[in-house]
């Protein structure tokens, strides 16, 4: 009997190890871990600007084209997406460089068929330029700075499509910035500035804030969907799938955008465009402004790497504030009363969605130290 025991003890000494080693790969959090250096954080910062500055860049020329001269829906469609070559040089280097180390364990896991790919980069480069088709026609009509503070509703379509597709609970703090931003949105949607002006009626105004919001949707759907397509689909997160996922739909969406520029007839008055913008002026706007959309997808690619992709849509947002006052300052929007209003709903909006975050990360945090500590007693 007791040589049963301390055989019986030898095996659970034994099986111990084995027990710790699944333990700690069962309780492995997947963000990153929490001992963070400063080159991490300078990292980030460096993402955060990649974003803010490409954002805000690419809009007010954007508003540059138009008040130029230039009226091509589809050609500022395209230089969304068609800038991909931009970014080629990075997959090349990461799809030979070893991979990455990630947290989450993806080595047992099959990846998805070629057919399954191209559906899915084709579906997402589909809705990729229909967004930007309806943001191009926004900004058509709109003045920069109200373009902006409608954009900001995002955020507000973000924690909707994210509570029905990736199953996020709603909170007081949460639900108070849906509805901060949804009336910000509102007393702009009332707003018309349309005026002499402007050159702008009240028919295209209203136009032209429908596009907007209606573009803003489309892009909260589009990133809830990406995450569904990491986690369902793709089923890993190294940076050389990130950049696939980036440039894949750009190529199927700059195709797409192509079709409509020659089914639509405006490539016809593309030429008449550039003698009046001028050549050098002409090229280097669209260049230009093709360049700061791949440089604010590299600083969401590098956000979505290393945090999430619902953050990324968050700091996208940082940019609220800075478009309306250089729209103001290079292009001479008005910023009255409503819109001030709007804009400090719309902040106040961001703030709250902000410390939702911080209220999650540190419920998460407190988590893992549990876990820890019981797994270590």
């Amino acid at each position: 009997m007791g040589g049963a025991q301390e055989l019986q003890l030898h095996v659970i000494e034994a099986q111990e190890p084995n027990l710790a080693k699944d333990e700690a790969v069962i309780t492995e959090p997947s963000l990153p871990t929490p001992k963070r250096s400063y080159k991490w954080w300078l990292l980030m910062a460096l993402y955060i600007f990649f974003i803010v500055s490409g954002q805000s860049i690419a809009t007010l020329l954007g508003r540059l084209y138009y008040n130029k001269g230039g009226n091509s829906k589809w050609l500022q469609t395209i230089v969304v997406t068609a800038g991909f070559p931009f970014v080629l040089p990075l997959l090349i280097y990461f799809s030979y460089k070893p991979s990455i180390p990630n947290h989450t364990n993806t080595s047992n896991k099959r990846s998805p068929s070629i057919i399954t790919l191209v559906l899915l980069y084709t579906s997402l480069g589909i809705f990729s330029a229909g967004d930007n088709f309806l943001y191009a026609y926004g900004l058509l009509y709109l003045p920069v700075s109200t373009y902006s503070l409608v954009c900001a509703t995002q955020l507000a379509f973000n924690a909707l499509f994210s509570y029905f597709i990736n199953s996020l609970k709603f909170t007081p703090v949460l639900l108070n910035s849906v509805i901060i931003l949804t009336i910000s949105a509102s007393l702009l949607a009332l707003h018309s500035e349309s005026d002499g002006s402007t050159g702008v009626t009240k028919a295209h105004y209203a136009i032209g804030f429908l596009c907007t919001l209606g573009a803003s949707a489309l892009f909260s759907l589009l990133l809830s969907l990406t995450e569904l397509s990491f986690e369902k689909v793709l089923k890993k997160k190294t940076f050389s799938v990130i950049l696939e996922m980036q440039i894949y739909p750009a190529i199927a969406a700059t195709c797409v955008c192509l079709v409509g520029l020659f089914a639509s007839r405006e490539w016809w008055s593309l030429k008449g465009e550039m003698e009046q913008i001028g050549r050098v002026s002409y090229v280097m706007i669209l260049v230009w402004t093709a360049v700061a959309w791949q440089v604010f997808s590299v600083g969401a690619l590098g956000l979505i790497f290393e945090v999430s992709s619902l953050f990324t849509n968050v700091i996208s947002t940082v940019a609220l504030p800075i478009v309306p006052v250089f729209g103001v300052i290079f292009f001479h929007d008005k910023m009255d009363g409503v819109k001030v209003v709007a804009l400090i709903l719309a902040i106040w909006g961001f703030i709250s969605y902000m410390y939702q975050n911080y209220l999650d990360d540190s419920k998460s945090k407190a988590t893992r130290t549990e876990a820890n500590e019981s797994s270590n007693t």
